[in-house]
């Protein structure tokens, strides 16, 4: 058994050796996806899906209980539609995936199949908007969308996946503001207190903003390997959309204006940086609020008298304060603790003869593998508060690593030498895009975002020497 356990755990790559090698071996073995017909495209297994679910459900409660209603858009726009907003579609165009055919007849129209949904949305607020009383518009939509990717990883970057794109209309500038920061203000919250994720939160410079908007927000999270993933984005688009598509409204004193929109959106690539934040060399490790199965039970030597039944009794016990499984198949208890490591289920519970005679089980920790006794009388007390000593390691885990992974620079050659050690890189910005162009070729490095709290490391331009306008954090990013 021991031989076949090693086999098992070697089927991951070690991350130190080969990161992109022990992602995609992780994606696999821990059974979230697996490859679709069509290049770049997912199948999300059960084991995958379920904690996408868990992700959705509670950021679909955060934007109800905000008074945002779901609607369903349909997937595919007409050309004409999509050109409507010319920065918009000039951002998007490389890559859209178009629909020429209808059955056997060549359209006369080509059809985008939906890449984002900023124009449907346009064209339905452009009818459906007249007077300020009809606003403002707080609509959300889950939905699955296509970029065709050159480059493609399973949750990271796919030509299709999943995600909710909030599309609101807003009576004045100030209230379109207000709801920008306030939805980055729930994706921080979802992804720091559920995901376990530390993130940083600041706004986009203007070469990195969504195309269209007056100005993006943005989480942005570090990776175990040093790279940057943005998380999730919030955009406030002004008016731009509206004098396209002439979304107006009469106002308390009869005149004509024009609306104020925002735009914001995380999509599955989130469970991409799950697993790159949270994994090690013996596959995902998923945080407790997120986790479909939070506690297994693994019966020891269950084919003894009694022991299986105390093992569905504990399941029914713990269910009171866990989301609980347990696996009875006649599989080597060595191989469930493997097949569980790999799956990242937060706390094991181990329970055989011994406990049952002694009145106590075993709970091993995922994130550290620390083991306790833990008597009958007090697990279910334990095992809650254990869940949440987890929960608080792995997000203290992740704040840990991103500090020690954050450096500063004040000039170029400084700047060179922190960005090869990975994390972000704090130095300040002239606020030239040629200077920010300039940073990206000389380092493949990308700006991530200019923090809400101002900062200063120096007083000139890292990339120019001239006077500097604002700091920016900068990394190599996903």
């Amino acid at each position: 058994m021991g031989k076949k356990n090693k086999q098992f755990v070697e089927k991951i790559t070690a991350m130190e050796d080969d990161f992109a090698q022990w992602y995609t071996d992780v994606v696999k073995q821990a059974e979230l996806v697996d490859y679709g017909q069509v290049r770049g495209t997912m199948i999300i297994k059960p084991y995958g899906y379920a904690i996408w679910e868990n992700i959705k459900d509670e950021l679909d409660r955060m934007f109800k209980e905000t008074g945002h209603t779901n609607v369903a858009f349909p997937l595919f726009i007409p050309e004409s539609l999509l050109q409507k907003e010319k920065d918009h579609v000039e951002g998007f165009a490389p890559e859209v995936a178009w629909v020429t055919h209808g059955g056997d007849e060549e359209l006369t129209e080509r059809i985008a199949v939906r890449p984002t949904s900023e124009v449907l949305f346009c064209d339905y607020y452009s009818n459906n908007i007249h007077s300020y009383r009809d606003l403002p518009k707080l609509y959300n939509q889950w939905s699955n969308v296509v970029r065709w990717e050159k480059t493609t990883r399973p949750f990271l970057r796919s030509s299709e996946f999943h995600w909710q794109e909030g599309h609101t209309a807003h009576a004045t500038d100030e209230e379109a503001t207000e709801e920008t920061n306030r939805m980055l203000g729930i994706y921080a919250k979802l992804v720091e207190e559920y995901l376990a994720i530390p993130v940083l939160k600041g706004k986009k410079t203007d070469k990195e903003k969504f195309a269209g908007a007056e100005f993006t927000l943005t989480i942005e999270a570090l990776m175990h390997d040093g790279k940057a993933l943005q998380s999730a984005t919030s955009h406030h688009f002004g008016s731009g959309f509206a004098e396209a598509f002439d979304i107006t409204y009469l106002d308390e004193n009869g005149e004509s204006q024009f609306v104020h929109q925002t735009s914001w959106g995380l999509s599955t690539r989130i469970m991409g940086a799950l697993i790159m934040v949270h994994g090690d060399n013996r596959g995902l490790v998923v945080p407790p609020k997120v986790a479909p199965t939070q506690a297994m039970i693994v019966p020891i030597a269950q084919h003894k008298e009694g022991v299986l039944d105390k093992a569905y009794a504990l399941r029914d016990k713990l269910a009171k304060v866990a989301r609980v499984d347990i696996d009875g198949s006649d599989k080597m208890p060595g191989w469930k603790f493997n097949e569980y490591e790999m799956k990242g289920i937060p706390v094991r519970v181990e329970m055989g003869p011994k406990d049952i005679e002694k009145e106590q089980v075993v709970l091993v920790r995922r994130d550290t593998g620390e083991k306790e006794f833990v008597a009958l009388a007090d697990v279910e007390e334990r095992l809650a508060a254990l869940l949440d000593e987890v929960q608080a390691n792995l997000y203290n885990r992740a704040l840990e690593h991103r500090e020690e992974m954050t450096h500063t620079a004040k000039n170029m050659d400084e700047f060179k030498t922190e960005i090869e050690k990975g994390g972000f890189v704090k130095a300040m910005w002239c606020g030239d895009v040629a200077c920010e162009e300039k940073i990206k070729e000389e380092t493949t490095a990308t700006s991530r975002c200019i923090p809400f709290e101002p900062e200063s490391v120096s007083d000139t331009c890292v990339c120019c020497g001239k006077q500097a306008k604002e700091l920016v954090y900068w990394a190599k990013a996903y």
